[in-house]
């Protein structure tokens, strides 16, 4: 398993991997960010890539919606997925991941039939391209985040994989440990990010290791499913701010390595 961090699409998210002993960055242009921008500026990543020997983990967008009001894969959005996926195989890096919305007019069955049809166009576009497709256990915007939907959309697309955070499983009452023993074998990509609830309260995403997560059980299913894949910190704390901050990124650094016998 290799170690990285959620980072910006800018020179210095390359520099600080490479002084902090990491082995790759993760890129997001989320709902909001300019992915022909992203784009264009393309040639700015694979010299940082060359330049600071760092990889690009994953690229992934959140928070967009996907499908219509009347089921139907929104012809743009698929468009600017394409053109991400482009990047990503033009750099190297081979996940891409995404969410699918909910459309509150479809049933259930009408939901998971249009979030198949997305992702397998994602599918078929990708693979050529030597990049891998996953789903987010993400709850934003997104509804493909749980092992129900897992059994209906990822079990008629065998190469749909996961992104998984435990995090999130955890905040929505749900057993990460059991999600990743069931489904670990899908998994493509993992982030690191802390939780931290009181009395059924989220409080804080404190730095991974210093949360509530059982990350040294996390770690150990990722083996037993064969996972060797990338572990992507995603610092996200309210109260971890400014030198905490960075102490705290240090902090799951050294913590993750001991459990990864890398240090």
């Amino acid at each position: 398993m290799k170690l990285g961090i959620i980072g910006k699409p800018i020179e210095k998210s390359f520099q600080e991997a490479k002084n902090l002993g990491l082995e790759f960055i993760e890129l997001c242009v989320n709902e909001g960010d300019n992915v022909e921008e992203f784009y264009e500026n393309k040639k700015y990543l694979l010299r940082w890539i060359k330049d600071y020997q760092m990889d690009i983990g994953s690229i992934g967008r959140w928070k967009s919606l996907r499908i219509n009001q009347s089921g139907k894969v929104i012809q743009a959005e698929l468009e600017r997925c394409f053109r991400l996926i482009d990047v990503a195989s033009e750099s190297g890096c081979k996940n891409f991941v995404a969410g699918c919305n909910y459309v509150e007019e479809l049933s259930y069955f009408e939901n998971c039939s249009a979030a198949i049809e997305f992702y397998s166009r994602l599918i078929e576009y990708a693979k050529p391209k030597g990049v891998k497709i996953s789903s987010v256990n993400c709850r934003k915007v997104n509804f493909v985040n749980n092992p129900k939907a897992w059994e209906m959309i990822h079990g008629n697309l065998a190469d749909l994989g996961i992104k998984y955070d435990p995090s999130h499983s955890y905040y929505d009452g749900g057993d990460y440990l059991k999600e990743t023993l069931d489904w670990g074998h899908r998994f493509e990509h993992v982030h690191l990010k802390g939780s931290l609830m009181v009395n059924g309260i989220r409080v804080d995403d404190p730095p991974a290791g210093l949360d509530q997560t059982d990350w040294k059980s996390f770690i150990s299913l990722l083996r037993v499913k064969g996972y060797t894949g990338g572990l992507s910190i995603e610092p996200h704390s309210s109260f971890y701010t400014g030198e905490d901050a960075f102490k705290g990124t240090l902090y799951t650094i050294k913590y993750m390595k001991k459990i990864l016998f890398k240090d």
